[in-house]
């Protein structure tokens, strides 16, 4: 069985048709978002779309204000803010937060009932946090491999109380190649074995060095050989070296015999409204080839267009190339 299809039991199996967005409003003055929470209501269809669309947080880190204190300044938002944000501006349904964003709320249980509470007030559906700034799951040192371990648990935890299904971890180490995938194999097979205990999946997402190796993450995968690892393959995330590009059509091949969650990374369009790094149409094919059918995230880091304009040319291609290949796929 691959790793995705575990993952489309646990999530998706009390859903048994699809679901079709009903879109808030948004009014955007002076720069700031100005919310009518409306709700993202969705209504039952008789065909399941062949891949669901969700936003990565990622996608506004110029407009999250990081500090919770007081009202955001214009033109920003707080990260409480971002479920409705989501919703009503975007007309998406599933998240994808960034714990940067919120780094010393992962115990706040106050706050995490909150930001909770908005999400489901917004007919919004939390799918998993990315996590970094916690340690190298895959250091030399085992002392220091067990302290990113027991940093991470924390997240796990506001994970599971917010509904998500996975954390995103890094597998960062050093050494050999060899040495890096056998330290950051244990590292990642004991936090599995927490989050085992509370339900949640560890997903490994290409994120530079030997991370950035489709070969060598599916191999670091299958070494660790837990139910609860898998991989977030991005479409962008393909360097290993300075002088190393990895292929990224095959990264992510490599991968998705494990993927749970996919990221859809843009950064610029042509006039035709095409990413202009990644084939989007052969990108996808290579995610529904595998027998991917959950959420691709949209998660736009380009400086050509604003945030707000890139998240939603990222999801217009989405459902263009989606629509385009759905026959093909039916």
């Amino acid at each position: 069985m691959n790793g995705h299809d575990t993952n489309e039991n646990e999530i998706f199996a009390e859903r048994q048709m699809s679901r079709r967005l009903f879109l808030g409003s948004v009014v955007v003055s002076g720069g700031a978002l100005l919310l009518e929470q409306t709700g993202c209501r969705r209504a039952e269809t008789t065909r399941r779309p062949l891949f669901r669309i969700s936003l990565a947080e990622w996608s506004l880190h110029r407009t999250i204000w990081r500090t919770e204190a007081g009202s955001p300044p214009e033109g920003k938002i707080a990260n409480l803010d971002f479920p409705g944000v989501a919703c009503s501006a975007y007309g998406i349904d599933a998240v994808e937060y960034v714990n940067t964003f919120f780094f010393d709320k992962a115990k706040d249980r106050l706050y995490l009932e909150e930001l909770k509470k908005r999400a489901g007030d917004a007919g919004v559906r939390s799918l998993l946090i990315m996590c970094d700034g916690e340690g190298a799951i895959g250091a030399p040192e085992e002392a220091e491999r067990l302290t990113t371990v027991e940093n991470h648990k924390k997240w796990l935890d506001a994970a599971a109380r917010l509904g998500c299904h996975s954390i995103r971890v890094n597998a960062q180490s050093q050494g050999s190649r060899e040495e890096q995938q056998r330290l950051a194999a244990d590292g990642l097979r004991r936090l599995a074995e927490y989050a085992d205990t509370v339900g949640l999946n560890v997903l490994v997402e290409n994120h530079g060095g030997y991370s950035s190796d489709g070969s060598w993450l599916a191999g670091t995968i299958a070494l660790a050989a837990h139910r609860r690892l898998g991989t977030l393959p991005d479409f962008g995330n393909f360097t290993v070296s300075e002088e190393t590009q990895y292929d990224r059509y095959l990264g992510v091949k490599e991968m998705m015999p494990y993927a749970r969650a996919v990221s859809a990374k843009s950064h610029a369009f042509n006039e035709a409204g095409d990413e202009t790094a990644t084939d989007f149409r052969r990108m996808l094919r290579v995610v529904l080839d595998a027998g991917y059918r959950g959420y691709v995230g949209v998660e736009y880091e380009g400086n050509g267009l604003p945030e707000p304009e890139g998240i939603r040319a990222t999801k217009a291609l989405l459902e263009r190339v989606r629509d385009e290949l759905a026959p093909s796929y039916s």
